[in-house]
């Protein structure tokens, strides 16, 4: 029995070489570059081009037409939203307009504006309702390019309602604030009429009730600080006035009390105050012991005839407010004070600042009186002094005025203090920090002066 022999390998492969070339003719293959076996399936790797394949390009076709229809239905997808969320925002403000409209109705009442701007809001509702059903239900018929132009011109429609009724509001408010002014002008008028009404009878009462029958040969000291507390009087509303008006004009109060008495020593910070009516006083004041304020070329005497000529001045003036008297006498020596005083009392600068203009200030050098409430205060503030000034003249003695210096020892002889606070402040010795208000001397008789005072040793704050 023979034994059979393996073939050679050389002879497998020119059987296996033959097989290849058979192979590569039935498939087409220009190149083959491995036949490789993995659990007797055969893998072919070739690096032929497929191009020219019609089945090839037939699929590469129809995903690009696909990529291309996604990519379309995308962008008319977001266009879509978009036109929804336009349109939405667009009617929510419309409702917030339409609210608007319907607060400004309530006041004051507007039945049909109430009614339509009602109407407005359930109509935006119901359409953002109707959008909300078609969006969920896939229901949309809308054009996104028209629905985005519509809601922009809706939205900015009801902006514009919105800033239209802001408006409205705003005027409706003005006019409220012009009326509530126009009420506390006329109420503020009528307080001013009662207080001089009120101060009418106090007078006549009280201070000037002691000057209606009094005769000439009837004068005493008793009647010239009577008449001095009434003036005093007027001064004080006078500042207070003063000081308002620095204070509307966006004054430096400190500085101007620092300008006047840069040493001073204040208690309290209202004593301030004190300040201005020290410089009021003190500027009136000046030359209260010359006839008519003026001092004369040479010394003069007073005889008995005119004395009694400024005891019937001081009748007569005592009677009338100011602007009468300089009606009736445009080129007294009452008028001449008036304006002097005017014009050393408040500053060109002054008053332009508080006023704005020297309207005012030129009215007053043409002979002319103002009637702004600042000009009256201070006509009758005048009017008092040179009245007092006319009564001071009308005495047998001498009447003459005096004032503290500055750190003078306290002495309640001829001194009186305006503050019992400032008093109070200091523990040692007191000392004048200035004078208030001078002191008058009629003969022998002294009429303190008042002082504010300050402490020993204390520093200007």
């Amino acid at each position: 029995m023979e034994t059979s022999k393996p073939k050679s390998s050389s002879i497998i492969n020119d059987k296996s070489k033959k097989f290849a070339k058979t192979f590569h003719k039935v498939i087409g293959l220009r190149t083959a570059t491995k036949i490789a076996s993995n659990n007797g399936i055969c893998l072919l790797s070739s690096h032929s081009s497929f191009k020219n394949d019609p089945f090839n390009s037939h699929n590469h076709n129809n995903n690009q037409k696909k990529n291309q229809d996604s990519a379309s239905a995308k962008a008319r997808n977001r266009a879509l939203m978009e036109a929804v969320i336009a349109k939405l925002f667009a009617g929510v403000t419309a409702i917030k307009a339409a609210y608007a409209e319907l607060q400004m109705a309530q006041n004051p009442y507007n039945n049909d504006a109430i009614q339509a701007s009602d109407q407005a809001v359930v109509d935006e509702l119901r359409a953002i309702s109707e959008l909300k059903r078609g969006f969920f239900k896939k229901e949309l018929d809308l054009s996104p390019q028209v629905t985005l132009m519509l809601a922009e011109i809706q939205e900015q429609q009801s902006i514009m309602k919105t800033y239209e009724i802001t408006i409205k509001k705003l005027e409706a408010e003005v006019e409220n604030k012009d009326f509530e002014i126009a009420s506390l002008k006329t109420q503020l008028q009528d307080c001013f009429l009662l207080n001089k009404s009120l101060e009418k009878k106090l007078n006549s009462s009280g201070v000037l009730s002691l000057f209606e029958n009094l005769g000439f040969s009837a004068l005493n000291p008793t009647h010239f600080l009577q008449f001095l507390h009434y003036a005093l009087r007027s001064i004080r509303g006078f500042v207070k006035l003063m000081i308002r008006e620095m204070e509307s004009a966006n004054w430096d109060l400190e500085a101007a009390v620092r300008f006047i008495h840069p040493h001073a020593v204040f208690a309290k910070p209202n004593h301030k105050s004190f300040a201005f009516e020290s410089f009021v006083c003190l500027t009136l004041f000046e030359g209260f012991n010359y006839p008519k304020f003026m001092a004369p070329l040479e010394k003069q005497h007073l005889h008995r005839h005119s004395q009694k000529l400024y005891f019937e001045k001081f009748k007569k003036i005592r009677t009338l407010s100011p602007k009468q008297y300089l009606t009736q006498n445009p080129n007294s020596s009452f008028a001449k004070f008036l304006k002097f005083k005017y014009f050393q009392l408040v500053h060109a600068k002054m008053e332009c600042s508080l006023f704005g203009n020297l309207n005012q200030r030129k009215l007053v050098n043409s002979g002319g009186f103002p009637d702004s409430s600042f000009f009256v205060a201070f006509a009758e503030m005048a009017k008092r002094v040179w009245d007092l000034h006319c009564l001071g003249f009308s005495f047998d003695e001498n009447v003459t005025v005096f004032q503290v210096k500055n750190n003078t020892r306290f002495s309640e002889v001829y001194m009186e203090s305006v503050s019992q606070d400032s008093v109070a402040a200091g523990d040692g010795e007191l000392r004048v920090g200035f004078t208030v208000v001078p002191g008058f001397m009629i003969g022998k008789t002294v009429i303190q002066s008042q002082v504010y005072l300050s402490p020993v040793g204390s520093t200007a704050s």
